[in-house]
């Protein structure tokens, strides 16, 4: 049990350690031999957690995602509007780690599960927006659904990228009329 809670910790320190040197540098500045100094680990206890500094940042991308999301037992019960609502929270609210994230996600790795992990999370989005999708609008086709929600969230995709290349763009305005034609 004792070890078991040593583990915890350390992943704890791992994850602060990314936190901050995201918040602090961007990507660059999260280097393995950085996060392990600032978290006072050694690297065989971060590849005992992690297995590369990708999935560290991936985990620290996935909490604040869960900080926004608008239904956190998926229980169902997030309308479309909630689902984007997050969307704009975690890129606005959130716009160092969303940038971070977003870069990820187009960079590659030479870590091949974190391609698969960028396309799990994608998949799982693509269905609760089209489950919310479905819920509005029971005469909808499942398959119908699904492309709408996958072209949405390619358009909340896109204007996110246009958002980091650019500050001033309004991704909230642009964002919910995106949504408005999808919805």
């Amino acid at each position: 049990m004792a070890r078991y809670q040593v583990g915890i910790r350390t992943e704890t320190k791992i994850i602060e350690a990314t936190r901050q040197l995201l918040a602090e540098g961007g990507l660059d500045a999260a280097t393995l031999k950085a996060i392990c100094d600032r978290a006072g680990v050694q690297a065989g206890s971060f590849y005992n957690i992690f297995p590369s500094k990708e999935q560290a940042i991936m985990q620290v991308a996935r909490d604040a995602i869960q900080v926004v999301d608008p239904d956190p037992e998926h229980a169902g019960t997030d309308t479309l509007d909630d689902l984007v609502d997050a969307y704009i929270r975690f890129v606005i609210d959130q716009s160092d780690l969303a940038r971070i994230y977003l870069q990820l996600a187009v960079s590659g790795s030479s870590d091949d599960s974190v391609a698969r992990r960028f396309l799990r999370h994608h998949v799982r989005r693509v269905e609760r927006f089209a489950a919310a999708m479905l819920r509005a609008d029971g005469a909808l086709a499942d398959d119908e659904a699904t492309t709408k929600a996958e072209v949405l969230l390619g358009a909340l995709d896109g204007l996110a990228f246009r958002w980091v290349l650019d500050r001033t763009f309004d991704f909230a305005k642009h964002a919910r009329i995106a949504a408005s034609h999808y919805g």
